[in-house]
């Protein structure tokens, strides 16, 4: 069928699972799970333990930009292609700053439904490609305070 990805196959947290299922399938295809972790000691363990052939992470998940680069400064020194998860708009201004070998950017709808309706700014794909807004600093996003006032809640 051609495929030659297969995302977490097996639970992240089992990386004997995930080791097993990539010394068993087809040399064209890669094995990638991480996107739940959460620190830089999971994502070392993921590279020791030869569980992935692409590890991923979620800047949402990983202790943010700090996390992140963390993640892909190991996929870096142990020469592991890497994958953002989600988060298009921050992703893709993090990957551009990196020297990891970045495979993708998974690209959800809902992720970036939000991000449009929510930011100012936000990435949109050029033909599949996602580029950093450079006209603005930062992650070159500015949050639309009176777009998102409709979804506020109180808490007390």
């Amino acid at each position: 069928m051609g495929v030659t990805w297969y995302e977490e196959p097996v639970s992240s947290d089992d990386l004997e699972g995930l080791r097993f299922i990539g010394a068993h399938m087809p040399a064209s295809m890669e094995v990638a799970a991480g996107e739940y972790g959460y620190s830089t000691k999971y994502f070392l363990d993921v590279i020791e333990a030869e569980a992935v052939d692409v590890l991923q992470a979620d800047v949402t998940r990983c202790a943010g930009i700090t996390g992140l680069i963390q993640a892909m400064s190991l996929c870096k020194a142990f020469s592991i292609p890497f994958s953002a998860h989600t988060a298009p708009t921050v992703h893709t201004n993090v990957c551009c700053s990196t020297l990891a070998d970045v495979r993708h950017i998974e690209y959800f709808h809902d992720h970036e439904r939000i991000e449009h309706m929510l930011f100012e700014g936000a990435s949109t794909p050029v033909k599949g490609e996602l580029f950093p807004n450079e006209t603005q600093p930062g992650l070159g996003i500015a949050f639309k305070h009176a777009d998102a006032k409709q979804y506020a809640i109180s808490l007390g």
